[in-house]
């Protein structure tokens, strides 16, 4: 099937099933004509490649335990290379979330100073979706 295909059965545009390629998480083989060719497999390990990135994990990540994978969800065996692999990436998820707890938590006593001081509308904005916002 063509890119195109592919992404219309998987529902991931053809941007990202190139990333996917160019990361090494699926294979395409090219056509006489220089377009990419995927067999059926490919609705699969796209289903799989989109379930591990909904847990957090990275491409490279991805990489490394999807020759493992078994089924769509996917399920993965419990050896010892992906179990540590998999802490590992849980171990840098609760660093983050405990760093943005710490942010939000900064983020909340600053609002509620704010609110305590009151103040004449300093800077002068109608709403809060006026105010800017960094990203």
């Amino acid at each position: 099937m063509l890119i195109g295909e592919l992404s219309s059965r998987t529902r991931v545009n053809a941007h990202q099933l190139r990333y996917y390629e160019a990361q090494g998480l699926l294979e395409a083989e090219r056509g006489a004509n220089g377009y990419r060719e995927y067999d059926e497999t490919a609705v699969l390990r796209v289903k799989q490649i989109r379930h591990l990135l909904g847990a957090g994990l990275s491409s490279e990540d991805i990489a490394y335990l999807l020759p493992c994978a078994v089924g769509e969800a996917p399920e993965l065996p419990g050896c010892p290379e992906l179990l540590a692999a998999m802490r590992t990436r849980l171990r840098r998820l609760d660093d983050q979330l405990g760093k943005l707890t710490q942010s939000r938590d900064a983020l909340a006593d600053y609002i509620d100073a704010a609110e305590r001081t009151g103040g004449d509308g300093y800077p002068p904005f109608d709403d809060a979706e006026s105010l800017p916002v960094s990203a």
